[in-house]
């Protein structure tokens, strides 16, 4: 599954998803070489359903994009949000373009970025669902590293499965975050991070 987060070469196999979010009709065109290609992956559903998406402000980034589920769905429920949505992947960018225009969701700016290289702005808000099979070293590189595109009072947002390294993860980053577990679901844990201002005790999940 290498090249899922990567630009490994894979034949085409293009399909659509039909998906109903809170009563919103979305359609999402993806292919052979990408995350979850056969239907909407669960934990990012969970993610945004922890969310309170209309209560959002400001310029927000979809880290890890893929085919564009997270950001189209935030862009299209929220439409005074500047969402930023990157992905080494090729072949997921060039679809989460098709999907914005599918899905007539015009705020959000697409572009390949490795992890963080190509990035430039500051977020109000930082959402992802980070390659867990990439391996553990590049999920910190997600997660650690966001803490410097936020704003002085921005927020992360991620999911990880519990058996995937979650209680693991988020002790790691107690060091950088103030972190609360804000929902679960199916095994998903969702997590909401700050910026550290003081220090806290860990938390159990």
């Amino acid at each position: 599954m290498k090249h899922y987060f990567t630009n490994e070469e894979t034949k085409d196999s293009p399909q659509i998803i039909n998906y109903t979010y809170k009563d919103m009709s979305f359609r999402f065109k993806t292919n052979a070489g990408v995350f979850s290609k056969n239907k909407l992956d669960y934990g990012s559903i969970a993610l945004l359903n922890s969310i309170d998406i209309k209560s959002l402000e400001g310029r927000v980034l979809d880290l890890g994009c893929g085919y564009g589920t997270i950001g189209i769905i935030m862009g299209k429920i929220n439409s005074n949000l500047l969402i930023d949505m990157v992905d080494i992947n090729k072949k997921a960018v060039n679809l989460s373009k098709e999907n914005a225009a599918i899905n007539k969701v015009r705020n959000t700016i697409i572009y390949e970025s490795d992890i963080f290289s190509n990035v430039k702005h500051k977020y109000n808000s930082i959402v992802t669902n980070p390659p867990i099979r990439a391996g553990k070293d590049i999920v910190l590189k997600f997660l650690k590293g966001a803490s410097d595109y936020l704003l002085s009072e921005g927020v992360l947002w991620f999911v990880i499965r519990k058996d995937q390294g979650a209680k693991t993860i988020v002790k790691e980053l107690e060091s950088v975050y103030d972190i609360r577990n804000i929902g679960k679901s199916k095994g998903f844990y969702i997590f909401l991070a700050k910026k550290l201002k003081k220090v806290k005790n860990s938390i159990d999940i």
